[in-house]
């Protein structure tokens, strides 16, 4: 069902505790934020196929789920059913090869799906929206090839990001202009990028988590986290490095200082059997963790479980990033903040180190708190003019 992207809706709300930066509040009066800006959308992709848009979240003034239309204009979702019911075709014809477009943006969170070759299929439950489950092929979107962009634009500005949490798929990147003309664009693949990152997954002996289409090209790369449950990767496959972990920490001491502008708050991380405690400055045991397998540290969630609080959810953040770039062993001040220490051991997230790798900027939202040390491929303007999306080629 759909809910408000947890990246964004987290980033927003504690982003001055997780990275020390300073979350604008509403703009003054003369610069307040619109109701809508404009979205300009370009294809670059070199494909001949029509392509679909799709602008769905949830409108903040409302709380209501529904889709807007190229105009901006909001539209509530109606019922749906048990089964789930066909959703209305919410879809804009999208720009053709070479050409751009522009829809307009509401105050909303949510995402704007893109689809090549044919319409997506949603449908409603009593619940919401159900969106296309990359991890299921039995899914009627299973042969489509689509991605989204997470964004969130309210009173504060813009946020928006490209992402490859749940899928690497058809390439794009994001932008924003503010309202002093500077640009800011991420999510940039560099030359060659797209077809680079299929091959270092099949090198890496990572290449079950690609997904070919009827064709047999590939439409998708599942991330780990969906890729363990399908067989795409071993269950196992991180566990060696955990258990290399489990045990320096035993007889060392993790440092974990989640806010970057408060050097002060510090957490002390000893393993005892199967459990890792976190300690204050007091000596104080302030949360527990225990050893987690590989979809805990793949999915950020279950073992790594963060909450949206200020002692286990940053916690939990600084782990799930050290695992998954694998700098527990080389740093024992967490979180490592230097992406050449990155993904250095032989066991590690193969997935997120080539996409970063291709990445022109290095940035990438390539597992759910990437964000940590703002590796993320996300921008942000409190007086957002207009956003950007990119189809990029396919090579």
């Amino acid at each position: 069902m759909f809910r408000v992207p947890r990246r964004l809706a987290a980033l927003v709300a504690a982003v001055a505790a997780a990275t020390g930066l300073t979350v604008l509040g509403p703009a003054p009066a003369a610069q307040a934020v619109p109701d809508t800006i404009p979205l300009t959308i370009t294809n670059d992709s070199g494909r001949s196929e029509p392509v679909y848009l799709y602008n769905l979240g949830t409108q903040l003034s409302s709380g209501q789920q529904g889709w807007a239309d190229a105009s901006g204009a909001f539209h509530a979702w109606p019922a749906g059913g048990s089964p789930p019911t066909p959703a209305p075709d919410a879809s804009i014809q999208g720009p053709a090869p070479g050409q751009s477009l522009t829809i307009q943006l509401p105050k909303f969170s949510g995402r704007v799906y893109f689809s090549v070759g044919q319409k997506l299929e949603f449908f409603l439950t009593t619940g919401g929206l159900v969106q296309p489950a990359v991890q299921n092929p039995s899914d009627p979107n299973s042969d489509v090839l689509f991605n989204w962009s997470e964004y969130t634009l309210n009173d504060a500005g813009l946020w928006i990001n490209s992402t490859q949490v749940d899928m690497f798929s058809s390439p794009y990147s994001v932008g924003v202009r503010g309202g002093d003309g500077t640009v800011r664009t991420t999510g940039t693949l560099r030359p060659g990028g797209y077809g680079a990152v299929f091959d270092g997954l099949r090198a890496a002996g990572w290449g079950g988590l690609i997904v070919n289409g009827p064709g047999g090209t590939p439409l998708r790369a599942l991330s780990p986290g969906h890729g363990i449950g399908v067989g795409g990767v071993p269950v196992n496959v991180m566990d060696d490095y955990i258990n290399r972990v489990w045990s320096h920490y035993s007889s060392n001491t993790l440092t974990v200082t989640p806010f970057a502008h408060e050097p002060n708050t510090q957490y002390f991380g000893r393993v005892s059997g199967n459990v890792m405690n976190f300690t204050n400055s007091s000596g104080a045991v302030v949360t527990s963790f225990q050893k987690p397998d590989s979809d805990s540290v793949f999915g950020c969630h279950k073992f790594l479980d963060a909450p949206n609080d200020l002692v286990r959810g940053p916690i939990s953040r600084t782990l799930c990033a050290g695992f998954n770039r694998t700098t527990l062993l080389t740093n024992a001040q967490q979180p490592d903040a230097d992406p050449g220490s990155f993904y250095q051991d032989p066991v590690t997230n193969h997935y997120a180190r080539l996409i970063h790798g291709q990445m022109e900027d290095g940035r990438a939202y390539a597992f759910a708190f990437d964000d940590v040390t703002a590796q993320e491929s996300l921008v942000h303007d409190g007086n957002p003019a207009e956003a950007f999306m990119t189809f990029q080629p396919y090579d």
